[in-house]
């Protein structure tokens, strides 16, 4: 997980770069806009994901070991969502009274229940794995599983740019919103593409 946040973070500082075309006041805005990712990327992005890393475990732990039935599932969702939620980089560049802030609320809460579930499946496994790819394998049986895993996941994040797409003001970044959410959706679609070719490599 970590491993894949610090893979995003660099691949997000270079899609910002390459879409960054502002014409005749690119040397001002260039750099502004670079400074402002790199800052972003160094302290608030890694610091918060690494904190919605540990509060999912957390959760995922008190699962398996408090029991996962609905109500305890639901239960372990109300308490400890709160906490992802300050972690979460899309929404925590948003404007919270903005008219779609509680629809991404909701594309975040999902994120993090479908997270749960899979890490429940994940934390339960009896048997003997050697790496990341066994893992993957012993709990999703086969590659359609799998993707199916993935593509549900993958709907969220789409359902959350292209609610900021379609109404860029909800984002509280103070310039360059046309680039970042440019590099949000090609970052989406090069990781979508990348996440399939690592299915199809795990189950070869």
């Amino acid at each position: 997980m970590i491993q894949q946040m610090e893979e995003s973070l660099q691949k997000g500082r270079k899609l910002i770069d390459t879409e960054l075309d502002t014409g005749i006041l690119n040397f001002i805005v260039r750099p502004i806009v670079k400074a402002f990712y790199d800052f972003w990327a160094t302290h608030e992005a890694r610091k918060g994901t690494l904190k919605q890393i540990d509060i999912t475990l957390e959760a995922g732990k008190q699962l398996v070991l408090n029991g996962s039935s609905e109500e305890r599932f639901s239960s372990v969702v109300e308490e400890f969502f709160p906490k992802y939620l300050k972690g979460d980089q899309v929404t925590y560049q948003c404007n919270k009274n903005h008219k779609n802030y509680e629809k991404l609320k909701a594309i975040s809460k999902n994120t993090f229940i479908n997270y749960l579930e899979k890490l429940k499946t994940f934390l339960s496994i009896k048997e003997d794995v050697n790496d990341y790819g066994e893992l993957v394998r012993v709990a999703f049986k086969t590659k359609e599983v799998a993707t199916k895993n993935l593509m549900k996941q993958l709907e969220f994040t789409d359902q959350g740019i292209t609610i900021i797409e379609e109404d860029p003001s909800i984002l509280s970044v103070p310039t360059g919103k046309k680039i970042i959410i440019k590099a949000l959706r090609k970052g989406f679609v090069e990781t979508k593409k990348e996440f399939l070719k690592a299915i199809g490599d795990t189950y070869e």
